[in-house]
């Protein structure tokens, strides 16, 4: 299903006291904003909150406005949307919700009331960095990659057949995810697999796009990726069973400081898990197939033979 927020967004923001109509509009859309807000941006209810939400019904939109009389997102989403369904096997009720957000995250994913919902912040797809609304000027033809990747996770986390620790985590909370509770309780091993799915997901739905686009790296932090790989796969070795949420920051994290991200006398580059997640699953989705590979316990992809989780376990610490 298909949730449209921007028209109700630049509805607020054209208000006589926009910020009053940014609440409203927020208690209208509790659930989903609410999970928003709590997994990847602040408290809603404090007063860094409020001024947050100020700045953001009241930046100037004409990038986004452009984008949306040039670009037709809403079927360009439930299009890709369609593909992934059918791909992936959802079948769960799951939601791409596309919407106006207050700069915190380009796209991710949600599970309110056992819903998976995938989103996607419209103001990072301009193809314009834009300081006023921290939108990243990404360009609006990777919106497939981010609908895919997000889509992929709720399968992970909904499914009646995955195995994934997530998903059993998510069960126990009664249906909802928190992102926190998740990076403190899951194994290393099992988020880096969690993001390798996504992104060997998308480049399924997806194809066609420069390698370095499906991790969200710019390519010369791909490349760098490529030439640390033996690296990263001897300092990961030892953590893959660790759990705690300095392990998400160190490795799935952007704007993590550089003293966050050491290990073995060296720097890890920002949120390398995802190139190294992606490197333990590609075997397995090859194998087995996407479709099975996203419901598989993290556990089965330590056994790949060749280029893949196998060889981080064999490196020396």
């Amino acid at each position: 299903m298909l949730i449209d927020l921007t028209a109700e967004f630049f509805a607020a923001a054209a208000a006589v006291d926009p910020l009053e109509a940014y609440r409203r509009y927020y208690q209208t859309h509790k659930p989903i904003l609410s999970a928003y807000w709590h997994n990847y941006i602040l408290d809603p209810d404090s007063q860094q909150a409020e001024e947050i939400m100020l700045r953001t019904v009241t930046a100037s939109r004409r990038d986004l406005h452009q984008l949306l009389d040039q670009v037709d997102v809403a079927t360009l989403a439930a299009e890709t949307y369609e593909r992934c369904a059918q791909t992936y096997g959802i079948e769960r009720p799951t939601d791409i919700c596309l919407m106006v957000g207050v700069g915190g995250a380009n796209a991710g994913e949600l599970v309110v009331g056992g819903r998976g919902i995938a989103f996607i912040c419209l103001e990072h797809f301009t193809g314009k960095p834009n300081a006023e609304t921290y939108g990243l000027g990404l360009s609006p033809d990777l919106l497939p990659i981010w609908v895919a990747h997000g889509l992929a996770h709720t399968v992970r986390y909904t499914s009646r057949l995955s195995r994934s620790a997530i998903s059993r985590i998510v069960f126990e909370a009664g249906g909802n995810y928190n992102c926190w509770d998740v990076a403190s309780s899951a194994a290393l091993r099992e988020l880096m697999i969690n993001e390798g799915l996504s992104v060997a997901a998308s480049r399924i739905i997806a194809p066609g796009f420069d390698s370095h686009e499906y991790y969200g790296y710019g390519s010369q932090q791909y490349r760098r990726m490529r030439q640390l790989e033996a690296f990263l796969k001897r300092a990961v070795a030892p953590e893959l069973s660790q759990t705690g949420i300095g392990y998400r920051l160190r490795y799935l994290t952007g704007g993590v400081p550089q003293s966050s991200r050491v290990v073995g006398g060296r720097v890890l580059p920002e949120r390398s898990g995802y190139y190294l997640g992606h490197r333990m699953v590609e075997d397995h989705v090859v194998e087995f197939g996407l479709q099975t590979a996203l419901v598989m316990e993290a556990e089965a992809f330590a056994t790949t033979t060749t280029t893949g989780a196998a060889d981080i376990e064999a490196q020396p610490a």
